[in-house]
Parts: structure tokens; sequence; C-alpha cells
């Protein structure tokens, strides 16, 4: 009998968190367990080309093999990017502080 490992595939949505237990043939790629996942066709957003994923959280590659216990994970894509998000922060927080320093002045 061939060995087989025991996986999970996450797939972390808006307000929920998907999670699949697999048993899967030794030697078995982060792509194959996705699709064994039946995650795919439940969620067609997910695509193997675009999509990120990791295992552990980790990024991997789909066509990285799998260890016994492995956790797969599915990334959905950023909303807004981080960096730009900081930036507006910082120039809104100058602003502020200008305004508040100006606004001091006055009084």
């Amino acid at each position: 009998m061939a060995e087989l490992l025991n996986i999970e595939v996450c797939y972390a949505l808006r307000d929920k968190q998907e999670i699949v237990k697999l048993k899967i043939p030794a030697g078995s790629t982060l792509q194959q367990a996705v699709e064994a996942s039946g995650l795919l066709a439940k969620y067609p957003e997910i695509d193997l080309k675009k999509n990120k994923f990791g295992i552990f959280a980790k990024l991997s590659k789909v066509d990285t093999a799998l260890r016994d216990r492995d956790r797969v994970e599915i990334y959905r894509p950023l909303i807004a990017d981080p960096k730009e998000v900081r930036k507006q922060r910082a120039a809104e927080g100058k602003v502020m502080k200008k305004g508040a320093g100006e606004g001091d002045a006055e009084a």
C-alpha cells in the first residue's frame, strides 16, 4: 500500500475560512492538493496561475512537493497596496500637524 500524506488546504474568505483535510499519495505537489481539495470548483476566483500559495505561511510554488501534515494556504489578492496606504496615512498626518499648529497660533 502506498504511503498517504495528511494535508490541510485552507482558503480564507472575508467572513469565513474553508479548511479541507485530505489524504493524498506521498510525492504529491501543492497543485495536486489544491485540485484534490475541491476548492477550485467551489471558488472559481481561485486561479492556479494568478493566486499565491504557501505552506505554513511561507510562499511556495505550485510544484513544491508536500510532506505529511503540511497546511497548504491559498492567498487572496490584496485589496489595497500596504505601501500606498502607509504613504497616504503619513501624508494625512503631516497635513493634520500643520493644520493643528496653525490653529494653535491663531488662538
